[in-house]
């Protein structure tokens, strides 16, 4: 594949911020996954840029810039560790990176970073796809720089690691082979496959802090196909190598989310992957992956697919399947009627299309009115009101549902 860079640049000129990035101090370069998703036709998310200056002096000229010309208010965010900075307006992110090189003390350990020209920042990205730039000012404006296959392998379609160690020293990329794969339609190429199946095999995935395989797998569940994403990590066997556990069952997560909104995909899908675990290793599983509380509750209760089985199988009238939904959430009734099973798939479809739209038109105040005293009871009769008038034998309406609720229980 033959790029061209004047090309790249006016393609960049019209996302946000790219009009301003040029105007940056440093030799400021467009680089991996902007040059590679503008180079296939794509919109790239954000736009990546390295530079020969600190990316904090860069951040904040290019903030300055963008609030001058009406952009909206700035937030700068700085990672000095790594060299790295992030624009985030209300229009759009750049991050920025001073060009660097890196080492690893141990494999699995974040790197240490020194300053460093184009061709050492190219050589230290993960694959050979992401490891392409094009200088945006100054004399070579236009050029674009490469590692070795990156624009043969862009144009193949294949994903290649730049050297043999390279998941070794990082094995988060092992999690960014699956999420590429998915997202750009991309194969690994031959040797790289064999290098990852090795990496699992050595149990690489072990040296990385649960924390950041947990940042990776929500990235995972985040991107445009996560079904795909997280079904080519079960043929690499990632998953088992990330915890023994966890399995991803494409067939019922799928069938799950066709029963659901799309607002419940991301416990779904994590709750499809940690079926064959049981709920106190798929708490500890979470509470390493480092997810907040509110989404591992959420999943650890889309978990609960498998009990309402047995509910379901033993409900024997429709107040029954009314009582055993109803105090489920929306995504453990759609991992149950995934299961296939006729009883539940059926008890589900009633639920979803009628039962929990009926409702009672009297209320706590029409049973104090009519004296019946404050107290739990008030609760239990509207309930065992509402279960009357789902299995027909009240008719709705005030008067008969009032006339049901004041019978002596």
């Amino acid at each position: 594949m033959k790029l061209n860079g004047a090309q790249l640049i006016d393609d960049a000129a019209g996302l946000p911020g790219g009009g301003h990035v040029a105007a940056l101090p440093g030799e400021p370069m467009l680089v991996g996954g902007a040059v590679r998703d503008l180079a296939l036709g794509r919109t790239p998310r954000e736009l990546d840029v390295t530079l020969d200056v600190p990316a904090i002096d860069a951040a904040m000229a290019l903030a300055g810039s963008l609030e001058r010309a009406g952009e909206g208010a700035c937030e700068v965010r700085e990672h000095a560790r790594f060299s790295t900075a992030r624009v985030d307006w209300p229009g759009g992110r750049v991050d920025l990176a001073r060009r660097r090189c890196e080492s690893y003390n141990r494999p699995g350990a974040l790197p240490d970073v020194m300053p460093a020209g184009v061709e050492p920042d190219l050589a230290r990205r993960d694959f050979s796809v992401n490891a392409i730039a094009v200088a945006l000012s100054g004399p070579e404006r236009g050029e674009i720089y490469a590692v070795p296959h990156a624009l043969a392998d862009l144009a193949a379609g294949r994903l290649r690691v730049l050297h043999r160690a390279s998941f070794a020293d990082d094995p988060t990329r092992l999690l960014r082979l699956v999420r590429y794969s998915a997202r750009l339609g991309f194969e690994p190429e031959p040797e790289t496959a064999g290098f990852a199946q090795t990496a699992l095999e050595d149990g690489a995935l072990e040296s990385v802090s649960r924390g950041r395989v947990g940042a990776e797998l929500r990235l995972t569940l985040g991107e445009p196909d996560p079904l795909r994403a997280l079904a080519v990590g079960e043929e690499l066997g990632l998953w088992r190598s990330v915890a023994p556990g966890l399995r991803f069952d494409a067939e019922r997560a799928a069938a799950a989310l066709a029963e659901l909104p799309a607002d419940g995909r991301v416990e779904i899908l994590l709750a499809a992957c940690l079926f064959s675990c049981g709920q106190d290793e798929a708490r500890a599983l979470l509470n390493e992956f480092e997810f907040a509380a509110a989404q591992r509750e959420a999943i650890l209760a889309a978990l609960r697919g498998d009990e309402l089985l047995g509910e379901l199988s033993r409900a024997e009238r429709q107040s029954d399947v009314a009582a055993v939904l109803g105090a489920a959430t929306p995504e453990a009734a759609a991992l149950a009627a995934a299961d296939g099973d006729p009883c539940a798939v059926r008890a589900v479809g009633l639920w979803r299309d009628r039962l929990r739209a009926v409702t009672l038109t009297i209320g706590p105040a029409d049973l104090l009115e009519a004296g019946v005293p404050e107290g739990p009871q008030i609760g239990s009769r509207l309930a065992r009101t509402l279960a009357r008038v789902i299995d027909g034998d009240v008719q709705p309406g005030r008067e008969s549902e009032l006339a049901a609720a004041l019978e002596t229980p």
